[in-house]
């Protein structure tokens, strides 16, 4: 449904730009719904059995392998049919035969093969790793004044976790074909000629291809994970995951490989040109606004790059580390916002031009989306405080409060810089205050993703703090042992999916559809 009222837009109808921004949302939906975070601890038997569920049972193995295998098959074969028929009266016919070789990309093509057949050979290797025990965690004294930590996790035996990650790659690989037959099968769009049809099936095939790379290494680093696990009877509870860094690279891999654009949805000699502008050609500010946007992604994955180290410090720093990561992010992205728009006034602004400022600098659903986060973050901050403080913990809620601060007061220069700096002049009607209002819009975004995802990260850390406030036993939960509360969890882990998908929401104002500015009388600073 989501996806049928993207195609649908309500003005432009089925246009090459709303076909475009279908497959974008394609390629996002289908990347959320990919992820293995749960699957990481595959066939681990912890050493502590109320710190969480353990996989090592088909009934739990299964779900956590079928769902982010074939939800993201699911997302993009839906993303396919959802394109809608034709709906003219005379319908043109295509004699040519279409073959998925016709439009797959080679080179992509190509390294998900190879990350298919590394990520076999990791699990083939596990399928070679004997099981043992796990050992309850004690604390060990060498006789004088030092104590350490004995005891570990054990693991099932290698032939059945190879077997289920084994099974899960071929459903994956199998899955992958049947998308790619689908995506070269599916019928001719009648808003787009031949070749942009065939583009737009590369562009799909791209966004697949990069999505089930990502899975299939991220099924190779489970292998790695259950491969590196120590025999904790030996006594040596040290332990490194060399698959994890691969893992990683191939995500920063298909994150930088970008799939080819529609012709038809850009400006150019096929479309009508704005208004004072050359063909294919755009305004240096719009560029430079437009071109923030990646950048923007980079300033975020800074602190994952530098995880260990960031991580270990904000551990020591604050009891709340993964809220201090997302605020670091936040940040990150606000300070690349705020020079963004300070080289804009350096480069393009100019005193003579006049301030305009647009009409609606922020869209009604950004807008209640914000709203709605801010609330859900008080109640969230209200209740996790009631609920520590009856259970007499240390008040964990103060960081991600205090945080949470500092990221909206980080975004209060970006806001100011974007309504106080000097005008762009330009051919174009509006320019100006598009490029504030694409300022704005992403300042807005980036404080409700923020606040939506401290939201979830505190239900998640202190679920406790809620079983203490509503009660475990009103959900079915009685061991008041546990030391997480699933309800809770659950609400958690569903805001910061909803936070991922708020953090990557399009910014629907570009240079060539700009709002009407405000009348200059007023509106100069």
């Amino acid at each position: 449904m989501v996806l049928r009222w993207v195609i649908w837009a309500p003005r432009t109808g089925i246009s090459p730009p709303s076909v475009s921004e279908h497959a974008l949302w394609v390629g996002v939906i289908g990347w959320l719904a990919s992820s293995l975070q749960g699957s990481l601890t595959l066939g681990i038997i912890p050493a502590n059995p109320s710190t969480g569920s353990s996989l090592t049972s088909a009934g739990t193995i299964a779900p956590a392998l079928a769902w982010p295998v074939l939800g993201c098959l699911t997302v993009h074969a839906l993303g396919q049919i959802s394109y809608p028929g034709p709906r003219r009266i005379r319908r043109q016919a295509v004699l040519a035969v279409r073959h998925i070789r016709d439009f797959l990309p080679r080179r992509l093509a190509l390294t998900t093969a190879a990350i298919f057949v590394s990520a076999a050979a990791a699990i083939a290797r596990t399928a070679t790793l004997p099981a043992f025990a796990a050992v309850a965690p004690t604390r060990v004294s060498d006789g004088q004044y030092n104590y350490y930590n004995g005891g570990g996790d054990g693991r099932i035996p290698g032939a059945d976790a190879a077997g289920w990650l084994g099974g899960a790659l071929l459903l994956l690989a199998g899955g992958t074909w049947l998308v790619l037959w689908l995506i070269s099968s599916r019928r001719q769009l009648e808003s787009l000629d031949a070749a942009d049809n065939a583009v737009l099936r590369t562009i799909a095939m791209n966004r697949l291809l990069r999505t089930v790379s990502t899975v299939a290494a991220g099924l190779g680093v489970i292998a790695g994970n259950f491969a590196a696990r120590p025999d904790p009877s030996t006594g040596d509870p040290s332990w490194t995951n060399p698959a994890g860094l691969a893992g990683t690279a191939v995500l920063l891999v298909m994150w930088w490989w970008r799939p080819p654009r529609l012709a038809a949805a850009e400006l150019g000699v096929r479309n009508r040109p704005a208004a004072g502008l050359a063909p294919g050609r755009q305004h240096p500010a719009a560029r430079l606004v437009r071109s923030l946007g990646a950048l923007l992604g980079l300033a975020a994955a800074v602190p994952l790059l530098a995880g260990v180290c960031l991580a270990q410090a904000l551990m020591a720093a604050v009891s709340s580390g993964f809220a201090g990561f997302v605020a670091m992010m936040a940040a990150s992205v606000l300070v690349v916002i705020t020079a963004g728009e300070l080289l804009l006034q350096r480069n393009y602004g100019t005193p003579e031009a006049p301030r305009r400022w647009p009409r609606q600098p922020v869209g009604p659903a950004l807008l209640s989306t914000a709203v709605l986060a801010l609330l859900v973050f008080l109640v969230v901050l209200i209740v996790t405080a009631l609920g520590q403080g009856r259970l007499a913990a240390c008040p964990d809620w103060v960081p991600a409060a205090l945080l949470t601060a500092g990221v909206c007061v980080i975004a209060l220069p970006a806001l100011f810089t974007a309504r106080l700096r000097q005008g762009v002049a330009g051919p174009q009607t509006g320019l100006d205050a598009a490029l504030r209002a694409i300022t704005v819009h992403r300042v807005v975004r980036t404080v409700a993703a923020t606040l939506t995802a401290q939201a979830g990260i505190l239900l998640l850390t202190q679920s406790n703090a809620w079983a203490a406030v509503l009660g475990r036993t009103a959900f079915g939960e009685t061991n008041p042992a546990a030391t997480f509360w699933g309800p809770a969890v659950a609400a958690g882990a569903i805001l910061c999916v909803v936070a991922t998908v708020i953090a990557v929401i399009p910014v629907g104002i570009l240079a060539g559809r700009a709002p009407a500015p405000l009348p200059r009388k007023g509106v100069s600073a």
